[in-house]
C-alpha cells in the first residue's frame, strides 16, 4: 500500500518547518511543498529538495493549475504566514476540487473563543467556516503560546538574541493565571501524529507543553541565570485600555504590519492573562481533544529545558 502524500504550504517557516521536519522522521507519508515561484532560488528549497521533499511551484490565489497540483494530495497542511490567513480560502476551494481528503489550516494558536476577542482568531475561524460550507475534510490543531515568545529578557543582556521585544521585563494582566505553553520544535511531532489518527478527523486538537504562570516564568529565568529581573506591571485594566486605545486607529487589515502586529500582541495577553482562554479546560469546553491524552507516549519539552538551552546562549531566535 502506498503512502498517503502530504503537501505542506509554509514549508520555509518556522511552524512549517518544525512539521517537514517531524513527517520526514516519522516516514509514513510522502512529503510535499507548495512554494511560490519566485522562491525557486530559495537555498532552503534546495535543501528540502535533497531531503526527498517534492517541490510544486504555484501560487495560493489566482492559479488556474492549482487544483491540478493538488490532485492526488490526501492531505494539505497550511502553516501560512499571518498576513495571508484569508488566501487559505482559495486554497480550500482548490482542495475540494482536487478531491483533498483533508485539510489542515493554519490555526497553531492559542485557545480562544471566535466574537470579538482577538482579531487573528476570527480571521481563522472565517476559514474554518468556509470548510464546513464546502463539506471539506480538516483537523484544527492549536498549539498554546510559543516557549520561544514567553520569556522575560535579563538586564545583562545575555539572552537579547533570542527575544522578539528588547528588552521585555513586562507581566500584563494577572501574573498567577497559567497559560499552556509549546516549544516550537514539538508542533512538528504532535502534527505528525494528528495525520494518521482517524479521532482528529474534523475535530480540534489541544497540544502543548506546560501550564506556566508569567511569574513562574520570571522565576524559572531568574533561577537558571542567577539574575534578578525587574519586573514591570500593566494591570488588567491597562491592558484593556491599551487594547482599546490602539483599535480605535486600527483597521484591521495589515497594511500596517507593525500596528496589525501591536494590536495582536495585546489581544494574545488579554485572552491568556486576564480572561484565562489559554487553558487545556477551556479547551475541552470548546470541543477540543487533548493531545496528551490521545499521545501519552510522547513526552513534550519542559520550559526548563529551553530555558537552559536560552540562557546558555543555544537557542535559535524565532523570526
Amino acid at each position: 500500500m502506498s503512502k498517503p502524500r502530504i503537501l505542506v504550504v509554509g514549508a520555509t517557516g518556522r511552524t512549517g518547518g518544525t512539521i517537514v521536519d517531524s513527517l520526514l522522521e516519522d516516514g509514513k507519508t510522502h512529503v510535499e511543498a507548495l512554494i511560490r515561484p519566485a522562491s525557486n532560488a530559495n537555498p532552503t528549497i534546495l535543501k528540502l529538495k535533497d531531503r526527498g521533499v517534492k517541490i510544486h511551484f504555484g501560487e495560493i490565489k489566482d492559479d488556474p493549475q492549482l487544483a491540478s497540483i493538488l490532485a492526488g494530495i490526501d492531505t494539505v497542511i497550511s502553516a501560512i504566514g499571518p498576513g495571508a490567513q484569508l488566501e487559505q480560502i482559495p486554497l480550500a476551494d482548490a482542495a475540494k476540487k482536487a478531491d483533498v481528503k483533508r485539510f489542515v489550516p493554519c490555526a497553531f494558536i492559542t485557545v480562544c473563543p471566535p466574537g470579538g476577542v482577538m482579531w487573528i482568531r476570527d480571521q481563522k475561524e472565517q476559514i474554518y467556516q468556509h470548510f464546513r460550507k464546502l463539506g471539506l475534510s480538516y483537523k484544527l490543531i492549536d498549539v498554546g503560546y510559543w516557549y520561544q515568545a514567553s520569556f522575560p529578557t535579563l538586564s545583562s543582556g545575555r539572552v537579547d538574541y533570542a527575544s522578539l521585544l528588547v528588552p521585555n521585563m513586562t507581566i500584563s494582566g494577572d501574573k498567577n493565571i497559567k497559560t499552556a505553553l509549546t516549544d516550537l520544535r514539538d508542533i512538528g511531532p504532535y502534527v505528525a501524529r494528528c495525520m494518521t489518527d482517524s479521532r482528529t478527523l474534523n475535530k480540534c486538537v489541544f497540544c502543548y507543553g506546560e501550564l506556566l504562570s508569567q511569574d513562574g516564568l520570571f522565576a524559572k529565568m531568574e533561577e537558571l541565570s542567577g539574575e534578578k529581573i525587574e519586573r514591570e506591571f500593566v494591570s488588567p485594566d491597562q491592558l484593556l485600555a491599551l487594547c482599546d486605545a490602539i483599535k480605535a486607529s486600527f483597521k484591521y487589515n495589515l497594511s500596517d504590519m507593525k500596528q496589525a502586529m501591536t494590536v495582536i500582541g495585546l489581544e494574545y495577553s488579554y485572552s491568556m492573562f486576564v480572561r484565562g482562554d489559554n487553558s487545556p479546560e477551556y479547551a475541552k469546553y470548546l470541543g477540543y481533544l487533548d493531545a496528551r491524552d490521545l499521545y501519552p507516549d510522547f513526552v513534550p519539552r519542559s520550559f526548563e529545558a529551553f530555558a537552559r538551552e536560552l540562557v546558555d546562549g543555544k537557542a535559535a531566535r524565532i523570526f
